[in-house]
């Protein structure tokens, strides 16, 4: 429904490849490199190592968000240089081009918030009381915890190491062979230049980084969906959340900020998705969701994530009940919903 009255609205050319967004690539790999050769060969003090890595791992993030959007298709279309050039970018995070188009262009765009079908969609009470990692990963990380934080700092490669778990028996043949070289390849390079810079040097030209470049990424990620409801039918509105953010970072991410929008239009370039925006917002905007990004991370700070029900956020622990957004969340006021709330939304959900 909306991208086919978006369409009407748009430029033809807005649906081509940008190609020369892939020059991105060299500004942060220039960075990149000259900040590990910097780590590994200057006469830096512990504190400066540390300094140098935390920039690397700000080019880390940008070259995800990069990454991102070329294996989409919305910077180069043929096959096997839109798989070259997102492996590049994907290579930090060690994620193979073939298992993000899968897992995240198939599976999570195809299935956006749906239970059971959406590989990146928050856990429900019942999975809660059904899986044992569940209760022990909820207890290690309470609401309003300063380690929920702290683990998007690792979060993205582990997911991704958890999806190439259940992806992996799924293949035969060579997709399967593919899939399995792609992730050697860049693991071997990080090992590679371990033994070959040193490893007394390897916290800090890619621990640091990719902690870092988990964390930049993951503070996006982690608001696009968690606060919006569970759903039966793939609806990008009520699915997903923009977040605004200052312009220099929309530069630098690749707009990844604009994620409603995004969702409509996967394969467009960054650079028209502002556009999609002003016209969303003019054609729909009771539907619409959007907050700057420190009140979206405000709220993940005081809601659960575990959904009781497509429209309910609960906290196993106390019992509290949140709204999502669209269903009683007031990001700017976080808290419990009172009684006769709950018991409102129990009407409206059956």
């Amino acid at each position: 429904m909306y991208a086919q009255e978006l369409r009407r609205r748009l430029p033809p050319h807005f649906f081509q490849p940008v190609p020369h967004r892939a020059l991105w690539i060299l500004p942060y790999a220039a960075i990149a490199i000259a900040g590990t050769l910097l780590i590994a060969l200057g006469d830096l003090s512990l504190l400066g190592k540390v300094g140098v890595g935390v920039v690397i791992g700000l080019v880390y993030g940008s070259l995800g968000f990069l990454g991102h959007e070329i294996l989409h298709g919305g910077v180069v279309r043929q096959a096997w240089l839109r798989d070259l050039l997102g492996g590049i970018c994907m290579m930090p995070a060690a994620i193979a081009p073939m298992l993000w188009r899968q897992w995240h262009n198939v599976e999570h765009h195809g299935n956006t918030q749906i239970i059971g079908e959406d590989p990146d969609a928050s856990a429900t009470l019942e999975q809660y009381h059904k899986r044992r990692d569940l209760r022990f990963l909820y207890r290690l990380v309470p609401v309003k915890s300063l380690l929920f934080f702290a683990l998007l700092s690792v979060w993205l490669s582990v997911h991704a190491l958890i999806v190439l778990k259940q992806t992996l028996p799924q293949l035969r043949g060579r997709p399967r062979l593919l899939l399995i070289a792609e992730t050697l390849a860049a693991a071997s390079f990080w090992v590679g230049l371990g033994f070959v810079l040193g490893w007394g040097n390897f916290p800090f030209f890619y621990l640091i980084p990719a902690l870092v470049g988990n964390f930049v990424v993951m503070a996006y990620i982690a608001t696009n969906h968690m606060l919006n409801p569970l759903l039966e039918d793939d609806d990008p509105l009520m699915g997903s959340l923009t977040v605004s953010v200052p312009n220099v970072l929309d530069v630098i991410h690749s707009n990844f900020s604009h994620h409603t929008e995004h969702h409509i239009f996967p394969a467009m370039s960054a650079k028209y998705i502002p556009e999609v925006k002003r016209l969303i917002k003019e054609l729909w905007p009771d539907r619409y969701h959007e907050m700057p990004l420190w009140h979206a991370l405000g709220a993940l700070w005081r809601t659960p994530r575990l959904y009781l029900d497509n429209v309910r956020l609960v906290d196993p622990n106390s019992g509290a009940t949140y709204g999502v957004l669209g269903h009683g969340l007031d990001p700017q006021r976080v808290a419990p919903l009172p009684t006769r709330e709950t018991a409102a939304l129990n009407e409206t959900t059956g």
